[in-house]
């Protein structure tokens, strides 16, 4: 059970754990739903622009469905691994920068950098040597039409082809049959799972760490039993310009924090940057962020399809540019099916974007994974049965804590 006094970036005895900081890795979120929705949204008018998203995207086998292979074999490259370089209080030494209070000045550090262990159901690591599994797919309920689901992954890496890096974004996309609806679903990055192929569970991102994108598409789709149709990675490269090239943004900040005044604040790339990457200074930590991380998303989406962003042809492809050159895709995703969507879409606007939190109900410290988010497993069910009917208009979450860290 969650202890009350359990903070998600505490030690094991309660004190700030000192970690590696990756800095912008908490912008993935945006990136990729700007990369993707923006680009899907504005592809009804933007046809023109085919050339420049087929120019700046990459294709990699992102997806593992029915009958394909998914390979386990753990990936640390560039990654502190548990055990390694740390103090003899469990903190780890820092190698660079570090991130800092704006009220108090005290060094705030991301925590837990390395890939996640495997826990086996006595609670011990469990040892992942490198094999193979082969890929099973939920079916598609005939009540759910033609709805799709996207897997969106912000990965830290710089380039793919030489390291995966950590999936601390992952989102799904649900867009629904009628075409002008579109929902997100942010999964924490530390929520605690079942990973496939391991016989063991671990932190959501840890799928990604010992199996990639395959191995995220096969330990989420249990958890949601709907098919995920395509996948896309995307990295923080293009978020700031992508920003600006609209001419910066009006967001609603709920929650305030130094240099951030609750209330309604114009953010150019640089100031947005700072605002989605804060979690110290809000009451649920990582929770929080991704809040601030839906509430930016909200506010580009609203920008970048408003008439001002259509009309204007040099706006519009800037954004388009911007949004495109850090994306990667599953092999069987076209710009031409991204254009006819788009046409499908092209009433879609930002009020028309939902986001929600995958069900969680407290965060706990766990002896060998360190620091977990708790499934709501009920409401989880809950979820999954409306992302199956197609009926997330009538999704509601009583169970999620509002505030706090549960318990």
């Amino acid at each position: 059970m969650p202890s009350e006094t359990t903070s998600p970036h505490a030690g094991p005895t309660g004190t700030r754990t000192r970690r590696r900081r990756h800095p912008f890795r908490a912008l993935a979120l945006g990136i990729g739903l700007l990369a993707l929705v923006g680009v899907i949204a504005l592809g009804g008018y933007a046809f023109y622009l085919q050339r420049t998203v087929e120019g700046n995207i990459e294709r990699e086998d992102l997806n593992a469905q029915d009958n394909a292979v998914v390979t386990i074999s753990p990936d640390r490259t560039g990654a502190n691994q548990p055990g390694e370089d740390a103090d003899a209080d469990g903190s780890v030494d820092l190698d660079g920068p570090v991130e800092t209070d704006g009220e108090t000045g005290e060094e705030q550090l991301d925590q837990d950098d390395g890939t996640a262990p495997i826990v086996g159901e006595d609670g011990e690591e469990i040892e992942v040597p490198q094999s193979e599994f082969v890929a099973t797919t939920p079916e598609r309920p005939a009540e759910a039409g033609e709805a799709m689901n996207f897997l969106i992954i912000g990965s830290d890496s710089r380039d793919l082809s030489v390291e995966r890096g950590r999936s601390d974004v992952i989102v799904l996309m649900h867009i629904n049959d009628e075409r002008d609806r579109v929902d997100l679903v942010h999964f924490p990055r530390d929520l605690f799972v079942p990973i496939a192929g391991t016989g063991g569970s671990s932190k959501i991102n840890a799928a990604y760490s010992y199996g990639g994108a395959p191995l995220l598409v096969q330990t989420l789709q249990p958890l949601i039993d709907v098919p995920i149709d395509h996948v896309v990675i995307v990295n923080f490269e293009s978020f700031q310009a992508m920003t600006d090239s609209i001419g910066g943004v009006d967001v609603d900040v709920a929650e305030a924090s130094p240099g951030f005044p609750e209330g309604v604040m114009h953010m150019d790339g640089a100031t947005g940057l700072s605002f989605v990457r804060e979690r110290y200074a809000l009451s649920q930590g990582d929770i929080s962020r991704g809040q601030r991380q839906q509430a930016f998303i909200k506010a580009i989406m609203t920008k970048a399809l408003s008439r001002e962003t259509i009309t204007n042809p040099a706006r519009l492809a800037s954004f388009v540019d911007a949004a495109t050159t850090n994306l990667t895709v599953d092999a069987d995703l076209q710009v031409g099916e991204m254009r006819d969507l788009g046409l499908s879409m092209r009433g879609v606007r930002g009020d028309d974007i939902f986001f929600e939190t995958a069900p969680w109900n407290g965060i706990d410290m766990h002896p060998v994974a360190g620091s977990i988010v708790l499934m709501a497993s009920d409401q989880m069910d809950v979820l999954s049965q409306h992302l199956q009917n197609d009926t997330m208009e009538d999704y509601t979450d009583p169970v999620s804590p509002r505030s706090g860290f549960g318990g």
